[in-house]
């Protein structure tokens, strides 16, 4: 696949403070340590796959609820790109994060990263989403095979649904040489160069079609959907495992006990509504993405 870079560059960069925020408690205005508040304060890093201006809100609800339960201020903070996140767990410099599934498989082997908790329905059961390439109505592309010689906007480097699948099924096809692929720098810069007509076709995951749609910003009945992914379990909440074990449990009780409005404005970037609970995942439930890194050869470099 040809890879044009110009619209997005990936950077192995400190961490980009395009949203910050810190919710107080009382262990912040002691300044005390204590099992559930080590360092004084929780790092929260988020990964941008919507408008950080859009995400921080959202997060700082979900971190507030958990600053409660932990007595501790979390302090959440959206990354610059994926490989920022993953470089900042393993530099001690985030106690949580939100990784997208493949970002975690990364952030599990380089980073220690450990998963806690995922998006789970009304129903407190599992939630997934799927990464899909889109044309206009009317376009003469009818399939992935009708690809070559086009132009394919993809999300950002190292997203699972916005380069990993997309990335994978034009290789399984045999056209991945023959298509000119450019990041757009994110899922909803993909959508935008698609209405736009910048390019012929765009992965637009479920998660960003349901986001643009409530919002009126993509009407579903103007495109066509060319390909489709398998389901992909959502992002997990994970900690980082050179934590203390009684930190790391306490974590994860204080994320697994949140009501779901504390979380229903993320849930619903992330295509869950009506939200639930958190609910526990391990290692296991990514497999799929551990494998599929595999298959691809993808290595941290992806990321």
């Amino acid at each position: 696949m040809k890879k044009n870079t110009a619209l997005a560059s990936l950077t192995l960069g400190a961490l980009a403070l395009g949203a910050t925020g810190c919710a107080s408690t009382g262990a912040e205005a002691s300044g005390e340590a204590s099992a559930t508040c080590p360092d004084g304060k929780i790092r929260f890093g988020i990964l941008p796959y919507e408008d950080p201006e859009r995400l921080e809100p959202a997060y700082q609800v979900l971190a507030e609820a958990l600053s409660e339960k932990l007595d501790c201020p979390v302090e959440v903070t959206i990354t610059e790109d994926y490989s920022a996140e993953v470089l900042a767990m393993e530099n001690d410099s985030l106690e949580i994060a939100q990784f997208g599934p493949l970002g975690f498989v990364f952030a599990s082997e380089r980073a220690g990263a450990v998963p806690l908790a995922s998006f789970g329905d009304a129903e407190g059961q599992p939630t997934t989403y799927t990464g899909g390439i889109w044309v206009p109505k009317d376009s003469d592309i009818e399939t992935i095979d009708d690809l070559p010689g086009r132009t394919l906007a993809l999300g950002s480097p190292g997203s699972t649904s916005g380069d990993a699948l997309p990335m994978s099924a034009l290789a399984e096809a045999g056209i991945e040489d023959e298509v000119t692929a450019d990041y757009a720098g994110g899922h909803p810069e993909a959508l935008l160069a698609l209405v736009n007509g910048t390019v012929d076709a765009a992965q637009i995951n479920s998660q960003t079609l349901a986001t643009a749609e409530a919002e009126g910003t993509f009407d579903a009945s103007e495109y066509r959907q060319i390909w489709e992914s398998e389901e992909i379990p959502n992002d997990p909440i994970t900690v980082r495992d050179n934590l203390p074990q009684e930190f790391k449990d306490a974590v994860e009780e204080a994320l697994l006990s949140l009501d779901a409005e504390d979380v229903e404005q993320v849930s619903a970037f992330l295509g869950v509504d009506p939200a639930g609970p958190l609910i526990p995942v391990t290692v296991e439930t990514y497999q799929p993405l551990f494998d599929l890194a595999e298959t691809m050869g993808l290595t941290e470099e992806d990321v």
